[in-house]
């Protein structure tokens, strides 16, 4: 059975930087992709930064040039490090994996960011 947890959510003030871990077991085959979404109160879920299955990284507009995201493939694992953090990017986050199709969410974890 797959799980994914993710970890390092918090409270920042504005400016301020975190780092999300996420980690997966029970993985039995490749991950194909990996990457965050994140959902504020009242909006949809939006990508945050993934490695998708086409092999490309790929970012939000609104996050570029201050998150980076990385992976360690052996530890089945990925990470999300924010900086310049802004009362916008408040939400929980939400990563992902996707193996054979099938894609697995963890449980999700707060950031929010105070001006």
């Amino acid at each position: 059975q797959v799980r994914v947890v993710e970890s390092g959510g918090g409270l920042v003030q504005a400016g301020g930087s975190l780092r999300l871990s996420c980690s997966a077991s029970g993985i039995r085959y490749s991950i194909n992709a990996r990457g965050w979404y994140r959902q504020a109160p009242g909006k949809q879920r939006e990508l945050v930064a993934e490695f998708s299955s086409a092999g490309s990284t790929n970012y939000a507009d609104s996050v570029k040039g201050r998150f980076t995201i990385s992976r360690d493939n052996a530890k089945n694992t990925v990470s999300l490090e924010m900086n310049s953090l802004k009362p916008e990017d408040t939400a929980v986050y939400y990563c992902y994996i996707i193996q054979r199709g099938i894609t697995y969410w963890g449980q999700g974890t707060q950031v929010t960011v105070s001006s």
